[in-house]
This record gives structure tokens, sequence and C-alpha cells, in this order.
């Protein structure tokens, strides 16, 4: 059974991309078989995982988006990483898909469309959601099975929370009923601070009752920041590293609700 997470928070600033990319590499490294799915046109997952210029691409997701929508037979795209995870890159492109679904039949079901199609290739489908709550993002949560939530350990990302919970659920009320909350992902947090512990303690306040929150923290880190530069993951970076325990204890979670 493949289960497909999207990763997801409307704020910018927050590890999306950052967890994408490690959530995906330790899955692998747990022996899963993972695609990673870039559903935002900046294209950082991509340029993340070592494509410097995916606006060159010559097949992306919004080439297969734009087939699905024409009804058209899909190209293939995938693109395989060193560290032995699966991509399908995007690029600018994505943002004129936008256009393209305002008339589109079954519209909020063409990335899923696309996702139906992979299941049986993979153990895991992550998405790497756009940082916003349109009609892409809409697609990405509509193709899932759950939705994990990386927030910045700060008052205001944190309080912000809302807009995007309210939005779930209301794609789980009318769009995918079986759509659930993976969990809240604190992140880029520095423990050692009342500010922190402050923090932690409001989510669980907002929170705690109606959503999950991940044990495992991801700690603040100069030099997790550098990974996307390098094109790797923090585990080839440096798997000695907090952050990159911090992350394996992640994939241990996120495996133990399999």
């Amino acid at each position: 059974m493949c289960k497909v997470i999207s990763i997801c928070n409307q704020k910018g600033g927050v590890p999306k991309t950052t967890t994408t990319v490690n959530l995906g590499v330790g899955l692998v490294r747990e022996g899963k078989k993972v695609l990673v799915i870039d559903a935002d046109p900046q294209g950082n997952l991509s340029q993340s995982l070592g494509i410097m210029n995916p606006d060159e691409l010559d097949v992306a997701l919004p080439d297969i988006m734009e087939q699905i929508i024409m009804d058209k037979d899909v190209t293939e795209g995938i693109v395989q990483h060193e560290e032995g995870i699966d991509l399908m890159p995007c690029n600018i492109n994505l943002s004129g898909v936008n256009v393209s679904l305002v008339n589109a039949m079954s519209r909020e079901f063409v990335l899923k469309t696309y996702v139906e199609s992979m299941r049986e290739f993979y153990d895991y489908i992550l998405i790497d959601c756009m940082p916003s709550l349109g009609m892409i993002t809409v697609n990405s949560l509509t193709a899932a099975d759950s939705v994990l939530i990386p927030v910045q350990a700060a008052y205001l990302p944190v309080k912000g929370l809302e807009q995007l919970i309210t939005t779930i659920c209301r794609v789980k009320k009318h769009l995918n009923p079986s759509i659930r909350f993976e969990g809240i992902l604190i992140s880029m947090l520095n423990a050692r601070t009342n500010y922190a512990k402050d923090i932690m303690e409001l989510i669980n306040e907002y929170y705690g009752d109606s959503v999950p929150i991940f044990e495992s923290k991801i700690p603040f880190s100069v030099k997790a920041s550098e990974i996307s530069a390098a094109g790797v993951s923090i585990f080839s970076l440096d798997k000695k590293h907090p952050v990159a325990k911090a992350y394996e204890e992640l994939t241990k979670e996120v495996i133990a609700h399999e």
C-alpha cells in the first residue's frame, strides 16, 4: 500500500522543501521506495535535489497536468536522485496551469489522477506544496492520504495554522473524505529558550486536541540551510548532525503511522 503525504503550509519561510527532501531520503534509508513531487512553481524542491535550471526541463509537473487536463497520454518525466529517491520536478509553468484549471472538468482532481497512476510503484509519495492555498494546493490535498504541517517555532506562523487547518477540513468535507492529519512538525526550534517553550505550549493549547503533534522537533541550524545549495539531504552532508538525527526520528514516527 502506498501512502501519499502532502507537506503543506501557506506561510513562506517554513521548511516544507527541507522536510520533503530529508523525510524522503530518510524513508529510502529505511528501505522504502519514494517519489517526491514538486508542486511549487518556484521549483525549490527540484533545485534542492540538484536541478539547477528547472525552467529548462523538457518534462515537468506542469506538462503532466496539462496533458491530464487535455485528456492526452502522460509523458514520463521522473528524475532519479543519487540518494535513491525519485523526483517529479516542477518549474514556473505551473503558474500557468492555475489558469487552465479554471475551466477544467474535475479541476480539483487533476493531480490526483497522476498520483493514483504512480501508487503501484512506490511505498510513499511526498508532495511539496506551494506557499498558498490556491487551486494547486487544493489539488495536492485532494490527492493525499494525509497532511504533514511543518511550522516555524514562532508566534505568527503558529497563529497562521488556523486558516490552513480550515482549508484542510473543507477539502475533507467536499473533495477527499479520507484525508487526515499526519501531524504538526515543529521546526527551526531553539529549544534552550523560554520563548520556544512558550510556542510549544501554545501549539499544544491551540491544536493538540484536533491535530497530532510529532514528538520529533527539528532544531534550528545554519548548516541545515546549506543543503539546498548542495543538492543533497542532510544525511549526505553530515549524518551525525542533530538535524539529521531529528529527521531520522521523524521518519520512524511516520513509518509507525502505517
